[in-house]
C-alpha cells in the first residue's frame, strides 16, 4: 500500500469517526412494548421489540420508522449517556415508514437535517444506530443509487429511496443515515437479506415533509382521485412537437366508480402529462400534488385522450376526495 493510499484511508477513517462521535449522543434505542400476541407473548403478557431513532430538534422531537413503533402500547427511549425516558407517539405514516416521537427527558444533542436533493452516487454514507440494547453501532459505505422505490406496509410505494451498500445491523431501523458533515440525509428503513450489500433509507427531504405533516396535523393529509395509474412512455413525436420537458406520463388504468375522478370526467386510457402547469413524469409527481397543502384542492390536469385513434390534448379540473 502506497503512502497516498494510507493517507486516503486515514482521511476516510477520520471522517467516519468524527461523524459517529457527533451523532452518538442524539441516537436513541427505542424500546417498544406491544399487546400480547399468540405465540409471541413474554412472561409479562407483552411482545417486546426495538429499533433506533434520533433527535432532530432541541425540544425532543425524534424520527424513527413507522414499522418500529406501529401498534405499541408503550414506548421508551434510551441514550448512550444513560438517559432513559418515556416517548410519546406524535404521528405515524405507514406509507413512507416514518414516525415522529416526542421524548420527555433527553440529551441536549440533536442532528441537523440535511438535503437529499443534491446527493450523488459514490458519496460517503454513515449509518448510526443504537440497537438491541447495545450502546452504539456505526457502519459506513457509499450511496449506491438514488430514486429507488420500495413497497411500504401501507400499500403505497415509498418514492425517492436512497440505496446504499452500508451494512445495517438488526435493530438499526429508524436510525440516521448521515453524510460526511454529520447531516442527516436519510432514515434507515430496510435491508434485503438475500442480496449482498443492499440497504435502503427514506430520503430526508421526504422524511422532513412527512414529519412536518405529523407534527402539525398528526397524520399526512392525502387526497384521493379514485384511479389506478402506471407510468408510460409518451409518443416521441408528441414530445418533440410540443417541446415537452419529460418523456413519460401517467396512464389511467382504471377509474373507480363513484370516485372524484369518475365524477369529474377522467377516463380509463387517459394519459396525464401535467398538473397545474407542471409536467407529470411519474405517479409520485401526482401523489405529491394530492398531499399536504394540496389536500382537497382542485387540480387542473393536462391529459392526452385517445380520440378516433389520435391522442388529443384536454384540460380537466378534478377535485380530490378526502
Amino acid at each position: 500500500m502506497g503512502a497516498r493510499d494510507e493517507f486516503l484511508l486515514d482521511s476516510y477513517s477520520a471522517t467516519v469517526t468524527q461523524v459517529a462521535h457527533t451523532a452518538s449522543a442524539a441516537v436513541a434505542h427505542i424500546k417498544v412494548k406491544k399487546p400480547g400476541q399468540r405465540g409471541a407473548a413474554s412472561a409479562q403478557g407483552a411482545v417486546h421489540g426495538s429499533g433506533s431513532g434520533f433527535l432532530f430538534t432541541p425540544d425532543g422531537f425524534t424520527l424513527t420508522n413507522a414499522h418500529v413503533v406501529e401498534g405499541a402500547s408503550e414506548l421508551r427511549a434510551a441514550f448512550a449517556d444513560g438517559t432513559e425516558s418515556i416517548a410519546r407517539l406524535v404521528g405515524i405514516d405507514a406509507s413512507t415508514d416514518i414516525a415522529v416521537l416526542r421524548i420527555e427527558s433527553h440529551p441536549a444533542a440533536f442532528l441537523p437535517l440535511g438535503s437529499s436533493a443534491a446527493l450523488q452516487p459514490g458519496q460517503v454514507a454513515v449509518a448510526v444506530g443504537n440497537p438491541l440494547g447495545f450502546d452504539f453501532t456505526v457502519t459506513a459505505g457509499i450511496v449506491s443509487a438514488l430514486g429507488r422505490s420500495l413497497p411500504s406496509r401501507g400499500g403505497r410505494m415509498i418514492e425517492d429511496v436512497i440505496q446504499t451498500d452500508v451494512a445495517l445491523n438488526p435493530g438499526n431501523s429508524g436510525g440516521p443515515l448521515l453524510d460526511s458533515a454529520a447531516n442527516v440525509i436519510g432514515v434507515n428503513t430496510a435491508v434485503i437479506p438475500s442480496a449482498q450489500g443492499l440497504s435502503f433509507a427514506v430520503a430526508i427531504d421526504t422524511a422532513r415533509w412527512v414529519a412536518g405533516e405529523l407534527m402539525r396535523h398528526g397524520a399526512v393529509r392525502r387526497g384521493k382521485l379514485g384511479v389506478q395509474c402506471a407510468a408510460v412512455a409518451l409518443p416521441r413525436r408528441w414530445v418533440r412537437e410540443n417541446d415537452w420537458p419529460v418523456a413519460t406520463g401517467v396512464r389511467v388504468v382504471e377509474v373507480v366508480a363513484g370516485s372524484a375522478a369518475a365524477r369529474d370526467g377522467l377516463r380509463s386510457g387517459d394519459i396525464l402529462v401535467g398538473c397545474d402547469g407542471t409536467p407529470l413524469a411519474q405517479l409520485s409527481d401526482l401523489l405529491k400534488r394530492l398531499a399536504g397543502e394540496g389536500y382537497g384542492k382542485p387540480l387542473l390536469l393536462k391529459l392526452l385522450r385517445p380520440v378516433a385513434g389520435t391522442l388529443t390534448p384536454f384540460y380537466l379540473t378534478v377535485t380530490p376526495g378526502g
